[in-house]
């Protein structure tokens, strides 16, 4: 997904299968390759609720940059406070951050350019020992089980909120609910 979000270029993809084995480095590698181009966000795929959980996790951590109100000082970490709906640093890293192990994972990729915005996506591309499939970002009944636990999002909740829906949108307009509430509740 590429889009542009209040003036910021934004590149949004999925990788699969991804082998973690030192996560500190692996951050640390992209970082220092991606300095003075943007942010880049690694997140666990499997607790993502679809390109809109994303897209408004990115918006409002912009939202909050531009209102100052944000918590973080680094917008790549606002965005995974938003995207967890966190207000703590250490507890939006313990749900949503990567882990060492294989696992799918999405990547954020924020720039003043569209094309800084998908230098840095290569090169995450190029550090991610993972195959690029957007695919793990998708919404499934599967993922749906574990976002209503890591959420803590009730039974009572998604029978108030369906409206009609199925349970996988439902779940989904709950998380995007929470993150757009976060701000409410400091």
């Amino acid at each position: 997904m590429n889009t542009v979000i209040q003036g910021k270029n934004v590149v949004i993809a999925g990788f699969k299968s991804v082998k973690v084995e030192n996560v500190e480095e692996m951050i640390g590698e992209i970082q220092r390759r991606t300095k003075g181009l943007g942010y880049a966000q690694l997140l666990n795929a499997q607790l993502i609720a679809g390109m809109e959980h994303l897209y408004f996790a990115v918006m409002n951590a912009i939202t909050a940059f531009k209102g100052g109100y944000n918590i973080s000082r680094n917008l790549a970490v606002e965005v995974l406070l938003y995207s967890s709906a966190q207000h703590q640093i250490s507890k939006a890293v313990n749900l949503m951050g990567i882990k060492p192990g294989i696992q799918d994972i999405a990547v954020v990729a924020i720039a003043e350019s569209y094309a800084d915005a998908l230098r840095i996506l290569r090169i995450v591309e190029d550090v991610l020992p993972g195959e690029r499939d957007d695919h793990v970002l998708e919404l499934t009944k599967e993922k749906t089980g574990n976002i209503i636990r890591t959420f803590g999002i009730s039974r009572c909740e998604i029978n108030a909120a369906s409206r009609g829906l199925n349970e996988e949108e439902t779940v989904k307009n709950l998380v995007i609910e929470r993150m757009a509430l976060l701000p409410a509740q400091r």
